[in-house]
């Protein structure tokens, strides 16, 4: 087995990766003061963004569960891997060759260190592989479906359209050929295990390449093609491995993130020729399932990417006028308008209700789907299928009423019986009596029979009640985004975020301690300026601070931390080195302490960075040079601290003046009262009389 990655070449993959382009691949973040980005926390289930990314320190942190670090901690949650392979799995993506100490095993088992990387280049050179194929002979059966459904060759090499040749074993005899290990193929969901050996998962079928959001290839749809395929089932997708997990992987991601952001639209549909229909029509939010039902999962990915605060702390919810699209933020599910479409919707009323408020039903006449819609009657009749769809909670509560002939009371009983439970399964209290009302008067009933019915089904459906328009506490509380409660017999360690999350709301909720005082205030400001802008720091004033100095605990551990890490860097410092080595020093209690305050909002002007993503210095850069107005905010912190410094010590030496008789030692604690008096006068003249900057 490979020994450990050389220091030297982890601070080559630290310094290219980009932590901005990494966590954005999956989270939408939004500018917010000087370098620093927001938004919804990829660990744990929130509603407000409280996820912050700062490149240029090459750190992230959310203040919501408290986990946060530096790049390759952001791969390792991500991913579910460990710090080597996530090393590994960015080494690749940034084409840097790794060398191991004491490897003696050469460059194949180096390269063959990180498993998960292993994986991704075998689904990528079956997707090489079944793309290959969709040209042969025997692919004419493929084609001849694709070219049924008006997809031309380009709109096919578009979408990554592959062919699955028959035969036992065409994809396993390949991959061996290219250095893959049978395990490998069976590790990556590619081959399966027979009685005469490793043979194809995949055989005789249509393929399409399910990618995540930067276009890494996971996994594989496939349409059956052929009569005598021994597997009936139409569709059949890539089973979970290491790599792909159905209920996280949403097909078309890759292609359409960017618009998604952009719009704050997305539009949800059932098969992947639907996918590639929409896209070809002009709705590029299109994305689609992949062998389940749209769940909780699929929501949060979606919900990242949608998610808008751009009022700060107030939260929106529900559809919003988006900037330069005709269309609101929404999110579109194309159902079909049949029993079966009517259960996928109702299966939505599982999500949460913030999500559920933006959430709209697109059903086309005659239950076309959006493929066959298109071929029948053109590209406008599917852009016009979106944008006339109806709100969810309208589309259910209307079909149910619809099935029953509400001219009579009898059909008018009925009617309330059958929407009455839908009703009561809208958990927002704050939409429940609008929709009770306006079922009231569809049917015809008075309100008061809608409201005894629909009060009972609550109870009998014990349904949670919620407030998706209530604001959010940033720690959560019982019932909202961040409820940290820790089911019976649960193991909160299963999950770190979980665990975190729950620490933080059990500190931000206690009434015993309190701490927001301009003692503690000067303290905290002076560690995240020494943390984000340490050449703002005079290294003469920094010198002579002792522990003394600090009075907050963790400050005061803080600054024995970084004079663990060998005090101020030096100019030439990489501002993620500095990150690295200041954690490391502080070691794994400070880590979060230096994440938040490495993220932490200061009361400077922007000085023009931190605008779109790439304005804002990478952390392979050295130590920026700190502004006219940093030096000065320094400059005031580190005085207030040497000042308290001075203050302490003349009330220490004046009380011992009090016990001492008269005589020379009095008089030398005279003297130095006297003295640091005067030092006192000095550095608040020297910082705030003649503007030191």
């Amino acid at each position: 087995m490979a020994g450990m990655i050389k220091k030297e070449d982890v601070e080559k993959v630290r310094a290219a990766a980009d932590l901005y382009d990494i966590v954005s691949a999956s989270v939408s973040l939004k500018p917010s003061g000087t370098g620093t980005y927001v938004g919804l926390c990829p660990f744990h289930d929130e509603k407000t963004g409280s996820f912050n990314v700062r490149p240029s320190l090459g750190v992230w942190h959310c203040f919501g569960c408290g986990l946060g670090g530096d790049v390759f901690k952001f791969v390792e949650q991500q991913e579910n891997i460990d710090f080597r392979e996530a090393v590994q799995l960015l080494a690749d993506k940034y084409r840097i060759e790794l060398h191991y100490e004491n490897s003696g095993g050469g460059g194949a088992n180096e390269r063959a260190g990180s498993k998960r990387a292993r994986l991704l280049e075998a689904n990528e050179e079956a997707q090489r592989f079944f793309v290959s194929q969709i040209m042969t002979k025997e692919a004419l059966a493929a084609r001849k479906l694709l070219g049924g459904r008006t997809f031309s060759q380009a709109d096919c090499e578009r979408f990554g359209c592959g062919y699955a040749p028959q035969g036992w074993d065409n994809l396993v005899r390949h991959l061996a050929s290219k250095g893959f290990t049978q395990q490998e193929m069976l590790d990556a969901g590619l081959a399966r295990q027979g009685q005469r050996g490793v043979y194809d998962y995949f055989r005789g079928r249509v393929t399409w390449p399910i990618r995540d959001s930067t276009g890494r290839t996971l996994g594989f749809g496939a349409r059956k093609l052929y009569e005598d395929d021994t597997i009936a089932a139409k569709y059949i997708n890539t089973p979970d491995t290491a790599l792909y997990r159905k209920n996280q992987v949403l097909y078309g991601i890759d292609l359409a993130k960017k618009a998604i952001v952009r719009k704050r639209q997305v539009v949800i549909v059932e098969g992947y020729t639907d996918v590639m229909a929409m896209h070809l029509a002009g709705v590029d939010t299109a994305i689609a399932t992949c062998g389940t039902a749209f769940g909780a999962e699929h929501a949060k990915i979606v919900r990242r990417l949608i998610a808008d605060d751009s009022l700060g702390a107030v939260q929106l919810v529900g559809p919003l006028k988006v900037e330069g699209q005709p269309l609101s933020s929404r999110i579109v599910f194309t159902f079909d308008g049949d029993a079966a479409g009517q259960k996928a919707a109702l299966h939505a009323f599982g999500l949460d209700s913030a999500f559920l408020s933006q959430t709209f039903v697109a059903v086309a006449d005659d239950n076309l789907d959006p493929c066959d819609l298109r071929i029948e009657r053109g590209d406008e009749a599917v852009r016009s299928l979106i944008e006339h769809a109806k709100p969810l909670y309208d589309f259910v509560i209307d079909a149910a009423i619809g099935r029953f002939d509400t001219t009579y009371t009898t059909g008018q009983m009925g009617a309330v019986k059958a929407v009455a439970p839908l009703v009561a399964q809208i958990r927002d209290r704050s939409l429940l009596d609008i929709y009770t009302r306006k079922a009231t008067r569809r049917i015809g009933v008075d309100l008061d029979i809608m409201r005894n019915e629909v009060n009972s089904a609550r109870r009998r459906l014990h349904v949670r009640e919620d407030d998706a328009y209530a604001p959010r506490r940033r720690f959560g509380g019982a019932g909202g985004a961040g409820d940290a409660r820790v089911e019976p017999g649960a193991n909160p360690y299963a999950n770190p975020a979980r665990r975190r999350e729950l620490e933080h709301r059990d500190a931000t909720e206690q009434t015993y301690f309190r701490i927001d005082d301009a003692v503690f205030i000067a303290e905290q400001q002076f560690m995240a300026m020494l943390i984000q802008v340490p050449r703002a720091v005079d290294a003469n004033w920094f010198a002579a601070l002792t522990l003394a100095n600090f009075m907050t605990p963790v400050f005061r551990t803080l600054y024995q931390a970084i004079a663990a890490a060998g005090g101020l860097p030096s100019n030439d410092t990489p501002q993620g080195l500095w990150m690295h080595n200041l954690t490391k020093a502080g070691g794994p209690m400070l880590e979060p302490v230096i994440n938040e305050l490495a993220v932490m909002p200061l009361p400077l002007p922007s000085e023009g960075r931190g605008g779109a993503g790439q304005d804002a210095p990478a952390a392979d850069a050295q130590l920026r040079a700190p502004s006219k107005a940093e030096v000065q905010y320094a400059n005031e912190l580190l005085a207030k601290l040497l000042d308290m410094g001075m203050m302490r010590r003349i009330g220490a030496a004046r009380r011992r003046m009090a016990m001492l008789p008269d005589g020379e030692e009095k008089i030398s604690l005279l003297g130095e009262i006297t003295r640091l008096e005067t030092s006192r006068k000095d550095l608040q003249a020297q910082v705030y009389g003649n503007n030191v900057g």
